[in-house]
C-alpha cells in the first residue's frame, strides 16, 4: 500500500458507524480523510479542501447524494474528481440514477476493505490519466498559440516587404484569400525608372508558412531589379537562379510576370506554370489568352532557363485578369473541379468590372466547392500615360549597356580610420557595374589587402616583418589594436575610376596613404618560406590584378582590371 500515491478523500455518510468504518479503512490505505454527515456538508468541504476522490452515500438528510454529486462535478470543472456512490440500493433504476447524477462507480453495503481499496486505485488511475490529458491539451494549446504568434509576426514583416510596391495604384484591383494564415500566393507590383509597371503573381508549392518561405527573397529580387531598371528577362533569370539555389528540390514557384508600358500601349508577358491569364476589353470580352509557356521558377538551372517573353498591344481601358490555380482547382463534394469553363462563363456574364471578384467568389460558393489552395485574383487596367500618376525613379544602368565613365575619391581620417571599414561599401558600389559582378570576390580581396597595407604599414607604421611566425603575428595585431586606439594621424585615400571600352570596360583602383612608404620590390623579392606571414598580401594583389604597381615610394598602389 505504501507504494500507492496518497490521496485526499472525502467520505460523506449520514450513519456515524459506517462513516467511522469507512474513514478507518481509507486511512489504513495511506490516504487523508475528510468526513461529512450529509450532502450539504460534503459540498462545503469540497469547496474548502478540494479532495481528489469522493465516497458519497446516496441517501442522506438535508441534501441527498445525487444532488451533492451534481454540484461537486460542476465545481470540479474539467478536472476529474471520481465519485464512488455508497448505497444499499439494489434496484437497477437506483444504480442508473447514481451514474447519471455524476457517479463514476458504486459500492454496495456492507463495505469490503479489499474491494474499496481496488476501486480507489482504479479511480485514481482514471483521475491521473484525465489530468495528463488535460495537461497535454493545454501544452498543445500553448504551443499552438505560440506558433500562431510567431506566424503573425512573420506575416506582418512579410506583408510589409511584399506590399512595399504600388499595389495600391489606381489601375490595380486584387483579392487574396489564403488557405492558411500565410498566403502561398505572392502578388507584387512596382514602377520602373522609365514609368513602366511590373506585376508578378506567383504561387509557391503548398500553402501556409512553408509556401511563403521563398516569397521574401523573390520579393527582394523583384523590387530591387525593377527599381534599377532591369527588364523582365534579367529579373526572371535572377529570380530563377536565386530560387534554384535556396529552395528544396520539391519546391518551386509558378509565376506570371507582366510589364505594362503606358507610353507604348503594350504588355510584355512571361507565364511559367500559372493558369491562363486573360486580356479583356473594357466591357469584359476575352480578347486574348495569356497561356503558360514555361516551367515554373526554381526548377531549371540557369543555362537551361528560358526568359523569352511575349509582347502584345494593350489599349487604354483594356484589362488583364490574372488568377492562381486555387480558383480553377476548387473541388465539390464529388471531386469535380470548378474548372476553366465555369470561370469563362463568369467572365462572359460580368458587366461591371468592380463586381468581377465578388461574382467569381459567389460562383465558387454556389459550386459548393471547398478551396484546396490559396486563392488570388488580380485585375490590371491599362491607363493613358498622363493618368498613371507615378513618378518613376531614374537609374542609368540597365545592366546590359556599357558602364558610364565615372571617378570617385574616398578619403578617411581620424575616427573614420579607427571605426569604419570602407571595403564592403566600395565593393557594393562596384557591383553596380554589371561587368564587375562576377569578380566581386576578387575585388573584395584586392581592396581589403590594399586598404589594410595602407592603414597598417602606412598610417600606423607597423612592420610586416613581425609576422614571421605565429607569435609575431599575434604581436603584430596586438600593436595594431593598440595604435588604433590612440589618436590616429594621417589619412588613406581610395580612388576608383571606371572607363567604358568596346565590349567591356576598365577599372582603376588607387589606394594612397600618408605614411613613409616602403621598398616594394625588396618585399616582393622575398621567398614565401623566408617571409613567413609578411609580404604575402602584396604578392596576392600582383597575382590577382591584371596590372599592379606601387608608386611614390610605396605610398600609392595602383591596380587595373579589364572585362
Amino acid at each position: 500500500m505504501s507504494a500507492e500515491p496518497a490521496l485526499t478523500v472525502l467520505v460523506a455518510e449520514d450513519g456515524a458507524a459506517d462513516r467511522l468504518l469507512l474513514a478507518q479503512i481509507v486511512r489504513r490505505q495511506g490516504h487523508q480523510v475528510f468526513t461529512a454527515q450529509n450532502g450539504e456538508q460534503a459540498v462545503a468541504l469540497f469547496i474548502e479542501c478540494r479532495p481528489q476522490l469522493v465516497l458519497l452515500d446516496a441517501l442522506m438528510p438535508v441534501m441527498d447524494g445525487f444532488e451533492a454529486a451534481r454540484r461537486i462535478k460542476a465545481l470540479a470543472g474539467e478536472a476529474l474528481v471520481p465519485i464512488i456512490f455508497l448505497t444499499s440500493l439494489n434496484e437497477e433504476e437506483a444504480l442508473v440514477r447514481c451514474l447519471e447524477a455524476g457517479g463514476d462507480d458504486f459500492m454496495a453495503k456492507p463495505y469490503s476493505a479489499v474491494i474499496l481499496g481496488a476501486k480507489i486505485r482504479a479511480m485514481d488511475r482514471l483521475r491521473r490519466l484525465q489530468a495528463t490529458v488535460l495537461e497535454q491539451r493545454d501544452q498543445i494549446a500553448r504551443h499552438h498559440h505560440h506558433l500562431l504568434n510567431e506566424q503573425r509576426v512573420a506575416k506582418a514583416v512579410f506583408d510589409k516587404v511584399a506590399h512595399s510596391g504600388c499595389l495600391r495604384a489606381s489601375n490595380i484591383r486584387y483579392l487574396q484569400s489564403p488557405y492558411a494564415l500565410f498566403n502561398g500566393d505572392l502578388l507584387l507590383a512596382a514602377f520602373t525608372p522609365a514609368g513602366d509597371m511590373h506585376v508578378l503573381l506567383g504561387d509557391f508549392t503548398g500553402h501556409g508558412l512553408p509556401a511563403a518561405v521563398g516569397a521574401m527573397p523573390l520579393a527582394e529580387v523583384f523590387y530591387g531589379m525593377t527599381a534599377k531598371g532591369y527588364g523582365l528577362a534579367e529579373t526572371l533569370r535572377e529570380m530563377n537562379a536565386k530560387l534554384k539555389r535556396i529552395l528544396p528540390v520539391d519546391m518551386f514557384c509558378c509565376a506570371v510576370l507582366l510589364s505594362l508600358s503606358f507610353q507604348r500601349g503594350t504588355v510584355e508577358v512571361w507565364n511559367g506554370g500559372m493558369p491562363d491569364g486573360y486580356r479583356l476589353s473594357a466591357d469584359g470580352e476575352v480578347l486574348a489568352v495569356l497561356p503558360s509557356r514555361h516551367l515554373p521558377l526554381g526548377i531549371l538551372a540557369s543555362e537551361q532557363f528560358s526568359a523569352t517573353t511575349e509582347v502584345m498591344p494593350l489599349a487604354v481601358g483594356e484589362r488583364l485578369f490574372l488568377l492562381s490555380d486555387g480558383v480553377v482547382d476548387t473541388g465539390d463534394a464529388y471531386d469535380r473541379l470548378f474548372g476553366v469553363e465555369r470561370l469563362l462563363q463568369v467572365l462572359a456574364a460580368n458587366r461591371t468590372p468592380e463586381h468581377l471578384f465578388d461574382e467569381v467568389m459567389q460562383a465558387l460558393e454556389g459550386f459548393g466547392g471547398q478551396p484546396r489552395d490559396d486563392i488570388s485574383l488580380c485585375d490590371i487596367q491599362m491607363l493613358a500615360p498622363g493618368e498613371v500618376g507615378a513618378r518613376p525613379m531614374i537609374y542609368s544602368d540597365s545592366g546590359r549597356s556599357s558602364p558610364l565613365e565615372w571617378t570617385l575619391d574616398f578619403v578617411l581620417r581620424g575616427e573614420s580610420l579607427r571605426r569604419f571599414n570602407p571595403v564592403p561599401y566600395l565593393v557594393q558600389l562596384l557591383q553596380e557595374v554589371h561587368g564587375l559582378r562576377p569578380s566581386s570576390g576578387m575585388l573584395h580581396s584586392v581592396l581589403s589587402e590594399l586598404y589594410s597595407n595602407a592603414l597598417e604599414h602606412g598610417v600606423l607604421g607597423l612592420d610586416s616583418r613581425l609576422k614571421r611566425d605565429a607569435q609575431g603575428f599575434s604581436e603584430y595585431y596586438r600593436l595594431r589594436g593598440e595604435r588604433l586606439e590612440r589618436q590616429v594621424d594621417g589619412h588613406v585615400r581610395v580612388g576608383l575610376r571606371v572607363e567604358p571600352r568596346p565590349g567591356g570596360g576598365r577599372l582603376q583602383v588607387e589606394v594612397q596613404d600618408s605614411g613613409a612608404g616602403f621598398d616594394v620590390e625588396r618585399v616582393l623579392a622575398r621567398q614565401p618560406s623566408v617571409q613567413g606571414f609578411s609580404g604575402r598580401g602584396l604578392d596576392l594583389v600582383r597575382r590577382m590584378g591584371c596590372q599592379a604597381c606601387w608608386l611614390e615610394g610605396g605610398r600609392l598602389a595602383r591596380v587595373e582590371f579589364e572585362w
